[in-house]
């Protein structure tokens, strides 16, 4: 993974600061601008989108941009070798997004790979449906 040979300004450190803190959720552009502001450093949104940029490309972060209507979510990665390799569900009532690791769905995966010569590309890889809160736990 690559570092970034730039300098480190004070929002770029809270920036990762405040992704590291939230390594386990997904958070978008509009809730780092509210809690960067909520610390007495607000940055624009475009510097916000540069630097999540940056942080993708550097490996640092991971990208989920799902159904081009709604904006695209973020989780710090940089170790986890875990979130690079699993599927995702979206719930369409309340927007929960929910890391997925389950073995069928590894043998799903490897069989495809097999037998059918396609690698899955696990940022896109996701099940629409409810959430069992939104299903309030309907079987």
């Amino acid at each position: 993974m690559k570092r970034d040979a730039g300098y480190n300004t004070k929002q770029k450190e809270k920036l990762l600061s405040y992704l590291i803190k939230n390594k386990d959720k997904h958070t978008n552009v509009q809730e780092i601008s509210a809690f960067l502001s909520s610390e007495g450093t607000p940055v624009g949104v475009a510097t916000i989108y540069r630097q999540l940029d940056r942080l993708v490309e550097q490996g640092l972060v991971r990208k989920y941009a799902f159904d081009g209507k709604t904006c695209a979510c973020y989780q710090y990665i940089e170790n986890e070798e875990q979130c690079r390799s699993h599927f995702h569900l979206k719930c369409l009532s309340c927007g929960r997004l929910i890391h997925l690791d389950c073995g069928h769905l590894a043998e799903l995966t490897r069989h495809i790979e097999d037998e059918h010569g396609f690698s899955i590309d696990y940022a896109q890889t996701v099940f629409y449906g409810l959430c069992s809160d939104c299903r309030g736990g309907e079987d």
